[in-house]
């Protein structure tokens, strides 16, 4: 079993560095069977050291979280879960209900306003912000924070925070590095957490980081989605991924075992910027906003 290590989040809790993600290939409709296969991979990877699970209402995969933390046979104090609200944001108190009768848990240990995007307003979202606050004080989650948010939206809900974010959850990879997002996210103490983290190896092959990802991987005895991993985590994020393959998540704990270099950091952020890739919400975003 890899030990994971953990960071402090803003609020005194800590997180481990790696988490396993319910969300993407996992997701499914609300109204469909268990995902037994889910459930045994978020076993399988509990049972890996991976204690720290990320997952949503709108990934419709609570119910199976809950069920492979009972099965799991790991102590609640133990695991640190993860769920975000949108589907339900019109009312937090009872999204937050919703959610920990379906993981089947008193408390969840982050909760995340999803994303910004249903906001007409600064308004609407330091309105949620109130109410995720409620949640944090109920005692409903110890720990409560945002995702997709740029720095305009943070700005706007650290107007009112009584409570600063503990995290923003972002998609972010080198050739998605959002600009002067994570150095705000640094400079206000809120943990930037990493979503889509292995991209450039698996979503957007063919470009400036190709080559020094297989010199690396070949350098560190690894292979590229651990140094990706890797880059993630040594800029300071803490960073999920996911797989239904046993050798897969062994392999990613690998990333936990080397650090890469300040100037191979340097140079693959520096590659990096060379291209631009988005996987998600290419909805809202336009095709050259790097924000």
């Amino acid at each position: 079993m890899a030990i994971i290590p953990e960071v402090k989040l803003n609020d005194g809790t800590s997180i481990p560095v790696l988490g396993y993600g319910t969300g993407t290939a996992w997701y499914k409709n609300e109204d469909k069977d268990i995902d037994r296969q889910l459930v045994e991979s978020i076993k399988e990877a509990i049972s890996l050291g991976y204690t720290h699970i990320d997952g949503a209402e709108v990934y419709g995969t609570e119910r199976e979280i809950g069920l492979a933390v009972r099965e799991s046979g790991v102590a609640r104090d133990k695991l640190f879960i993860t769920t975000k609200v949108i589907t339900n944001i019109a009312d937090i108190p009872n999204a937050i209900d919703t959610s920990l009768k379906k993981l089947e848990l008193d408390y969840v240990d982050l909760y995340l306003i999803h994303n910004p995007f249903f906001a007409k307003s600064d308004e609407d979202l330091q309105k949620a912000w109130v109410e995720m606050e409620k949640v944090k004080h109920a005692g409903k989650a110890r720990s409560i924070g945002v995702s997709n948010f740029r720095q305009h939206e943070l700005e706007a809900v650290l107007k009112v925070a009584k409570t600063t974010p503990s995290i923003n959850q972002i998609e972010y990879h080198p050739y998605l590095q959002h600009g002067g997002l994570v150095p705000f996210h640094e400079k206000k103490g809120i943990t930037t957490t990493a979503y889509g983290p292995l991209s450039p190896a698996t979503r957007a092959k063919g470009g400036p980081l190709d080559d020094i990802l297989t010199s690396l991987a070949k350098k560190y005895a690894v292979n590229e989605a651990e140094v990706l991993l890797r880059w993630s985590i040594d800029r300071g994020a803490v960073t999920l991924t996911t797989s239904s393959k046993r050798p897969r998540l062994v392999e990613y704990t690998r990333a936990l075992q080397f650090k890469l270099t300040p100037a191979e950091i340097g140079e693959i952020s520096r590659l990096g910027d060379q291209k631009h890739f988005r996987a998600f919400f290419g909805n809202v975003f336009a095709p050259d906003d790097r924000s």
